[in-house]
């Protein structure tokens, strides 16, 4: 499923403050910590609490998120479908880094290991 331009304008400026709580209703209601998914963004974007909190006071959207994020060296290895669409095959880098930290969320919930979820 190719993504379109819209889909792509759509991601970049959707805010990280208004899908963070999303993302920690689903870990938790699995069994999961806000400390292990902050572990988590933090592998794959570089960002400790501090900026990650600050990311969201400002209410930064994905494409700035990104902008700022230092991603992790393994992350192309994330791979597979979320949301319908597959990771490798997402020409858009904004939104396939989105979709990369979607599913590093997925695989979280789902009880996967830390380290296999952070590809050490």
């Amino acid at each position: 499923m190719k993504t379109t331009p819209e889909h792509n304008e759509r991601i970049a400026k959707m805010t990280f403050a208004s899908v963070y709580p999303h993302y920690i209703t689903k870990v938790e209601r699995k069994g999961r910590t806000k400390a292990e998914l902050d572990q988590v963004i933090a592998w794959l974007t570089g960002f400790d609490e501090h900026k990650l909190q600050e990311l969201i006071n400002d209410n930064a959207t994905f494409e700035t998120f990104f902008k700022q994020a230092h991603l992790h060296p393994n992350a192309p290895l994330i791979k597979g479908v979320i949301c319908g669409y597959r990771i490798e095959e997402i020409e858009n880098p904004l939104t396939r880094q989105a979709r990369y930290l979607d599913k590093l969320v997925d695989e979280l919930a789902k009880g996967k290991k830390l380290e296999k979820i952070m590809r050490q």
